[in-house]
């Protein structure tokens, strides 16, 4: 990925990488089709490695529709996430800003077809939303659900901190 432009404000520590992805709750999706470009809302569950900086989400979706069609036929996406969102106040109109944390990347979407991958995706996006719930998933709604992994290709971390 390109270098960023402020990098005083690019993270780059994996427990704090952990720390935006355990506090984000959805992945806005980008991809596109035939009718052009166009971002997706999602919830996610995620693997990440801070040994190797390696980074997997899992979605999950109905199997079909124009996200489901995007997906397959054009697999490269963007991803973006973001959390911790406070104003910060200024003087005068054009030094007001915003606090933040996000993720920002780049990858290859995957419908997950094995069952046991599917409900590990599925754990992991429970895991995320609800820690410490133990779901069952019933037969019948495994086979009806969409989960689409995302192999991270290219992320990077950045923050605006509100100055104390």
């Amino acid at each position: 990925m390109r270098q960023m432009r402020l990098g005083r404000r690019e993270i780059t520590e994996p427990d704090q990488l952990r720390e935006v992805l355990k506090d984000c709750q959805v992945a806005r999706i980008g991809t596109s089709d035939e009718e052009g470009m166009f971002i997706v809302p999602l919830n996610f569950g995620y693997e990440f490695s801070e040994k190797d900086g390696s980074l997997r989400l899992y979605l999950h979706c109905a199997g079909e529709g124009r996200k489901a069609e995007a997906f397959a036929k054009y697999p490269e996406v963007a991803f973006e996430m973001d959390c911790g969102h406070e104003i910060i106040r200024g003087d005068y109109a054009c030094s007001y800003s915003y606090a933040y944390r996000s993720i920002m990347g780049n990858g290859i979407i995957h419908k997950v077809e094995n069952t046991e991958e599917k409900l590990h995706g599925l754990r992991l996006l429970m895991q995320h939303l609800e820690p410490g719930a133990n779901m069952e998933f019933k037969p019948e709604v495994l086979e009806r659900v969409a989960v689409y992994r995302v192999d991270v290709t290219a992320f990077t971390g950045k923050r605006r901190e509100k100055k104390r």
